[in-house]
């Protein structure tokens, strides 16, 4: 593993008190050390707008995200690290954005992607597609999430750190209940080893809730099979499902079922959002279920419905 320097070390120290996820930590170093080798090695505290300006351009001809991620990464570093923040009016030649068209299944493509999935994977998948989850958001579940009374899901800290509630189908609860008593009994198994310190908790609520870690409640729903150590405290837990085991099963689904369309699992998500409108569902609800900031956001969706043969006839069907 490559050894990053002090100063790196010092960035890392700081956001993970701050309570960044590893993966904001590991982006926001890589673009860092990506920008400061660029100039030659330079502190950034003897850089600035320009130099930030000339790395941006570096950088024109990558995707919109990527370019803002990098953006982000070095407004953070200059805003909380440096403690000179960059101008607002930085000149450089931003990526243009392609209006992004979302892949859609047919609710008989989902069912035959489901019945080709690892059974393993297939009640988090259901959940993607049924509850319109983003992968993060299906493998951070908790068993305090589920709500069977109300028929529902509470999802916290999803995209932009916003909480919500989702619909949860009937037709899971069965499933669910089962997927609950494995949890309990690897909980079980876990407080048997002396090594075992509970479940990675949020923020500060180990030492307002002490005994909350090792509790069925704050359990993932989806546990990781074996107990790893916490890269961050050195203890050992259990942890969730990795997400790059859920696009994988779904990539072997594909492939197995025949499916010609990309499909990944946020294609769940888009096609939770699809059927719905398809089936009626006023565009706030669906704006309201998938955490959309904009409305404007969730029409997309409308598009796919109203220029295909739900809405425009093409004038070839008329001379058959």
């Amino acid at each position: 593993m490559k050894t990053r320097s002090p100063f790196l070390n010092y960035i890392a120290d700081y956001m993970l008190v701050r309570q960044y996820s590893l993966r904001t930590v590991d982006t926001y170093l890589r673009w860092i050390a990506s920008y400061i080798h660029f100039h030659d090695k330079r502190h950034p505290a003897s850089m600035g707008d320009n130099e930030v300006e000339r790395y941006l351009e570096l950088k024109q001809n990558v995707a919109p995200r990527t370019q803002a991620t990098a953006l982000n990464s070095l407004s953070f570093l200059y805003k909380h690290i440096i403690k000179k923040e960059l101008s607002l009016n930085l000149n450089f030649a931003r990526s243009k954005k392609q209006a992004k068209l979302p892949v859609v299944m047919t609710p008989e493509e989902v069912k035959l992607l489901m019945t080709h999935l690892n059974k393993r994977y297939y009640l988090i998948a259901s959940l993607m597609y049924g509850s319109g989850l983003r992968v993060m958001e299906a493998v951070q579940l908790r068993v305090k999430d589920i709500y069977f009374d109300y028929k529902c899901i509470q999802v916290w800290n999803g995209k932009g750190n916003k909480h919500r509630i989702v619909t949860l189908a009937t037709e899971l609860i069965p499933m669910l209940r089962n997927q609950i008593l494995q949890v309990d009994d690897y909980l079980k198994l876990d407080l048997n080893n002396t090594e075992y310190t509970g479940v990675w908790m949020p923020y500060a609520l180990t030492k307002k809730y002490p005994s909350a870690s090792k509790s069925l409640a704050w359990q993932y729903l989806f546990p990781s099979h074996i107990l790893s150590t916490d890269p961050q405290s050195g203890e050992i837990r259990r942890h969730h499902f990795h997400h790059s085991c859920i696009r994988k099963e779904i990539k072997k689904a594909v492939q197995k079922s025949g499916l010609t369309k990309i499909i990944t699992p946020h294609t769940l998500r888009h096609s939770f959002a699809t059927h719905l409108l398809q089936s009626g569902a006023d565009i706030r609800t669906v704006q309201a279920q998938l955490s959309h900031s904009d409305v404007k956001t969730t029409q997309i969706y409308t598009h796919v419905l109203q220029q295909g043969a739900n809405g425009v006839i093409s004038p070839l069907s008329k001379i058959f």
